[in-house]
């Protein structure tokens, strides 16, 4: 374990993450789906109380970046809604599924069976970016997600008491994050396809 304090540094690197998403964001340059980013800052907020509640100490701040940040990409994609990528059915029943998983946990007085349907709630709502970045890697900024990934890590590595509650959902962060990254940068969906980089940015609205 590390210095608990290394909290901070995992802050500032989602900090210098999400200026450069957003940039993009309002460049038109990437284009954040409405539904993941919507869901994973309610999520976000929420998860950060529940922590508090919990006493999971620093690491919490993290967790609260994790819902400001999302929060923030949604503000400034209604500044450029000619860069927000085109909602589908796909995305609508990732962002129903993963609410209903919000309301079982509101609900549900276990709480390991809770933060489990908390977290399976925050996975459904990565599903529709994890998919774009498969379709449309030129419309993602990967830099964000790899400073999730580590910001996570960091996170995981100052906690002075490995609990249930304070690792399953920075670590499912961690994994989800690292999944669009390595889908962004190795451009796998379109070679696959047969598209290359050439490929145009399909769905925008």
């Amino acid at each position: 374990m590390i210095d608990p304090r290394f909290v901070y540094l995992a802050a500032a690197l989602s900090l210098v993450g999400a200026y450069g998403y957003i940039r993009d964001t309002l460049r038109g340059d990437t284009s954040p789906n409405r539904v993941t980013w919507s869901l994973w800052g309610v999520e976000g907020v929420l998860a950060f109380c529940v922590e508090v509640q919990q006493h999971v100490g620093l690491a919490a701040l993290m967790t609260l970046m994790l819902g400001l940040v999302p929060c923030a990409v949604v503000v400034a994609s209604f500044r450029n809604p000619h860069g927000v990528w085109k909602l589908g059915a796909f995305d609508f029943l990732c962002g129903a599924v993963s609410i209903g998983g919000l309301v079982f946990w509101a609900f549900v007085n276990e709480p390991t069976v809770a933060l489990v349907s908390f977290v399976a709630a925050d996975q459904m709502a990565a599903l529709p970016t994890i998919r774009k970045s498969w379709l449309a890697p030129t419309t993602e900024s990967p830099r964000l997600f790899f400073l999730g990934s580590t910001n996570c890590a960091i996170t995981l590595l100052t906690l002075t008491k490995l609990t249930t509650a304070g690792v399953l959902f920075p670590g499912c962060i961690l994994v989800a994050d690292l999944i669009v990254g390595l889908l962004i940068v190795s451009n796998v969906g379109p070679r696959l396809r047969g598209e290359g980089y050439g490929a145009p940015k399909p769905k925008m609205a």
